[in-house]
């Protein structure tokens, strides 16, 4: 810069502004500019789209903006607006052939408008920008009949007359893809009315009023007849709470009186309960005390044992008879729930019936449940009965079975000591003769000699001969008589002692004597004479 030469003479104001026209030329030229770029940014409304074009990208043709804004540049942009306002097209459709070759009528009405989505944002950008309404309309117009066509050939008429959501997605499905092609998109069909030349509609139309108007009726005759049937219910229905109160009280009163007498005879069963179990338990009592009476005459260590299983065996007994009698009151119980559930159902379904009738019924129920009651006691009195004989029984056989035990172990004992005494007596008799077993066995048969004669002679004493015939020859020998060779041939049948021991396997000593056929033969004795041949037999009865 050029330094100011001050002049003399010039004032001290003139110097100050020559220092600030640098700074107001540039606050001047801010300006200016600022001017300019608020005139070249364009703010986009919310009812259009701001379609910015000329040299906005790389393979862009424009730059579609709403709700917003952006700096156009002068030269190389230029900008235009597109309406969101939504069109109405009216479209008189009329003689479309269906799928059943029916030629319909279908008047309608379709919105469409420009999308704000990008992609249709941009087709609208570049087929209708410079567009007027009327041209955008037009070729809507031509694309909605054509597709509406097209929807209407693939549809019966009942689809489309009846099922109208169903025909409105169709139309949308084939109408809408086409105008995203060029920009707009379907906001709303209205379908007015649908008619043919044929009257197939209108045939089905009054096919179906008059279906609706005998449904009609019929829901008429239905409501009326429910009606009926609700009315009548409601009477019975308070006919039968009157009759059900008075039952009711009636039957209270008769279950009060039958619950006494009930209560009666659960008492006196108590007692009676009471009494045998008391009996029962006297018995069992005084068959424990013959039990130990019994148990006391034998060994300590024995009576220990069974005392001890008969105090457990006892246990487990009372504990069944106590399961018993918790089973026997659940099942009691159990009855007269079930009755008690019983007589209820009854009381509802006598409440039907004249009072009298309850009364008769509530009396048979009392009397059947006294009969019970009776039937009840009896059986328990015979329960208790048999349960108390049964456990008397088992002591008393428990008490003879211990008694039998102990005394044939006593006899076991007592055969046990004999034969050890025999066992020692023999081996003293085997030592004695110096362990010569067979001399023992010798004197052991000795010393039973005695018995065996006696049981010979015990053999033939009792012999009854009630009549003997011999046939004698009367041939005088000196062998006898044959009466006398029977008596003798009778006592020889009788085994001898040396034939005995023989048996044994025991030979008796030289000085008993041996068997005649043992003995060695005399030579010097001349052989004994035959006997002579019989003669004429005479009969000799003895």
């Amino acid at each position: 810069m050029i330094p100011m030469q001050v002049v003399p003479g010039m004032d001290t104001a003139s110097s100050g502004f020559l220092d600030l026209l640098p700074w107001i030329a540039v606050g001047l030229i801010v300006f200016v500019l600022f001017v300019w770029m608020a005139k070249r940014y364009k703010r986009c409304p919310s009812d259009q789209i701001l379609v910015v074009y000329g040299k906005v990208g790389k393979g862009q043709s424009a730059n579609c903006i709403h709700g917003g804004g952006s700096l156009v540049l002068p030269l190389i942009q230029d900008y235009r607006y597109l309406s969101l306002t939504p069109m109405t097209i009216l479209i008189d459709l009329q003689n479309a052939l269906s799928l059943q070759n029916i030629r319909i009528n279908v008047p309608s009405t379709f919105t469409v408008g420009i999308s704000t989505d990008p992609t249709i944002m941009n087709n609208a950008a570049e087929r209708l920008l410079n567009l007027p309404a009327t041209e955008i309309e037009g070729m809507a117009r031509e694309i909605i009949f054509g597709q509406l066509r097209l929807t209407v050939a693939s549809l019966t008429i009942e689809q489309i007359n009846q099922d109208r959501e169903s025909f409105l997605a169709s139309i949308r499905k084939n109408v809408e893809p086409e105008l995203n092609k060029i920009g707009l998109y379907l906001i709303n069909v209205n379908i007015t009315d649908i008619t043919d030349e044929s009257n197939y509609i209108y045939s089905i139309g009054k096919k179906a009023a008059a279906e609706a108007i005998n449904q009609a009726k019929v829901d008429v005759a239905t409501q009326d007849k429910t009606g009926a049937i609700g009315e009548a219910e409601a009477v019975r229905e308070k006919d039968v709470r009157v009759a059900e109160n008075v039952a009711q009280a009636e039957k209270g009163k008769k279950t009060a009186e039958a619950d006494m007498r009930v209560y009666v005879m659960q008492q006196e069963t108590s007692a009676t309960v009471g009494e045998a179990e008391a009996n029962r338990e006297k018995e069992i009592r005084v068959a424990e005390n013959m039990a130990e009476s019994v148990k006391g005459q034998k060994k300590a260590e024995a009576d220990k044992r069974v005392y001890v299983h008969g105090q457990e065996s006892e246990a487990v007994k009372g504990e069944n008879v106590a399961k018993a009698n918790i089973a026997d009151y659940n099942a009691g119980l159990a009855i007269k729930e079930a009755g008690a559930l019983k007589r209820g159902e009854v009381a509802k379904r006598e409440a039907e019936v004249e009072i009298q009738k309850a009364q008769y019924l509530a009396e048979q129920e009392r009397l059947n449940a006294a009969e019970v009651v009776v039937k009840e006691i009896d059986k328990r009195k015979i329960e208790i009965a048999a349960e108390a004989q049964a456990q008397k029984t088992r002591k008393e056989a428990k008490g003879e079975a211990d008694a039998i035990l102990l005394k044939y172990e006593a006899e076991a004992a007592g055969i046990r000591k004999v034969l050890d005494s025999k066992a020692a007596g023999y081996q003293a008799m085997v030592e004695s003769c110096l362990g010569d077993a067979k001399a023992a066995g010798t004197l052991l048969m000795i010393e039973k000699i005695e018995e065996v004669v006696a049981m010979q002679v015990e053999a033939i004493k009792n012999l009854k001969i009630d009549k003997i015939t011999v046939w004698d020859s009367a041939g005088g020998s000196g062998a006898g008589s044959s009466t006398a060779n029977f008596a003798s041939s009778l006592i020889k049948s009788l085994p001898p002692l040396h034939e005995v021991a023989r048996m044994a396997g025991i030979e008796l000593p030289e000085y008993l004597g041996k068997m005649v056929d043992q003995q060695e033969p005399d030579p010097h004795k001349p052989p004994p004479v035959p006997p002579p041949p019989p003669n004429k037999p005479f009969k000799t009865e003895r």
